[in-house]
């Protein structure tokens, strides 16, 4: 049956620049049966390309609807709500513009649209130039796939250098090669992470804050209850609950505009930040729950052990 307006709505979220596969993967996809079973879909194409649809091959074409949003003033909530309403879409393939920030969409996103799957495209042959000239972008798309895709990929190319560019953002999302000769491959490079995550208190060197930041924030279960020592930034505010403060570091993912202060909640009896930069070096037991600095569940570190310190050789932290 059709889509009511507040009923669930899948969105399948294609990612990648101009050129890059997008249009050929989708409409392999489509021409698969298992995956074109009759659900009325929103086929909601956000730029152009060279190569068009085919319809004529699609076991049930009538079911799907295509539509196109090429201007970003266009990309609204309203929109888009009018979309779903004008072709009752079951759900939406979303063939996103690689020049669009991804929290565009999520900022003008129906509240009942909900992301299911999410893969990034990009042509081997041009990837490692839109990674120099637009590293934001790029980082702005693999930060939330589940899995890159390199096509036209040449067995002269490394596939380390693509593998570390993918790493340094998540290390979660799968990677695929497919070869010119129509071979595919996918990555089994193993990233073994820089500290013992079974040490009885693990040590996270300066240089691998970042890394261990990320981690932590993507499998916070792994480190429930273990003991880590680390330098940090202690920082306060007004809103913190007595006895809170963060511990973190800037971390720079791609370019000096998008240095952030990545932190963790702390807790401790009697410590409190008396410095604007107030560097420390913290001992601290791990717990996994909820809190409302969070708005969830999150890494709360109990500190034992905490003593002013002088700041990293690098003050930003890198993935490199």
């Amino acid at each position: 049956m059709p889509n009511n307006q507040d009923e669930f709505i899948p969105v399948y979220l294609f990612l990648g620049f101009l050129e890059s596969g997008k249009t050929k993967f989708i409409q392999e996809t489509f021409e698969d049966k298992r995956f074109n079973t009759g659900e009325r879909t929103l086929l909601l194409v956000c730029e152009e390309g060279v190569e068009e649809y085919d319809f004529s091959k699609f076991p049930k074409k009538d079911c799907i609807i295509l539509r196109t949003i090429e201007d970003k003033s266009d990309f609204t909530e309203a929109n888009l709500e009018k979309l779903v309403r004008e072709t009752k879409a079951e759900r939406i393939v979303l063939e996103y513009n690689g020049m669009w920030p991804v929290n565009d969409l999520f900022e003008n996103m129906p509240d009942n649209w909900g992301i299911y799957q999410t893969m990034f495209f990009a042509d081997a042959t041009t990837f490692m130039q839109y990674n120099a000239n637009m590293r934001n972008l790029v980082v702005d798309k693999l930060n939330m796939c589940e899995l890159a895709v390199f096509n036209r990929f040449e067995k002269s190319m490394d596939p380390n250098e693509f593998h570390k560019i993918v790493r340094g953002v998540s290390r979660r999302t799968d990677i695929c090669y497919e070869y010119t000769d129509g071979q595919v491959a996918y990555d089994d490079i193993e990233d073994p992470l820089p500290f013992d995550v079974e040490a009885a208190n693990i040590v996270i060197n300066d240089e691998d804050y970042a890394l261990w930041y990320r981690d932590i924030m993507e499998e916070p279960e792994k480190y429930d209850g273990k003991t880590v020592s680390f330098k940090a930034i202690a920082a306060i505010n007004s809103k913190f609950p007595e006895g809170c403060f963060a511990l973190g570091r800037h971390i720079m993912t791609c370019c000096v505009e998008d240095i952030q202060y990545c932190w963790m909640v702390a807790q401790h009896d009697t410590f409190t930040p008396t410095q604007k930069k107030h560097w420390v070096y913290v001992t601290a037991k791990i717990k996994v729950q909820r809190h409302k600095l969070y708005k969830g569940k999150g890494p709360v570190l109990i500190v034992t052990d905490i003593k002013d310190s002088e700041a990293p050789e690098k003050e930003v932290a890198t993935f490199y």
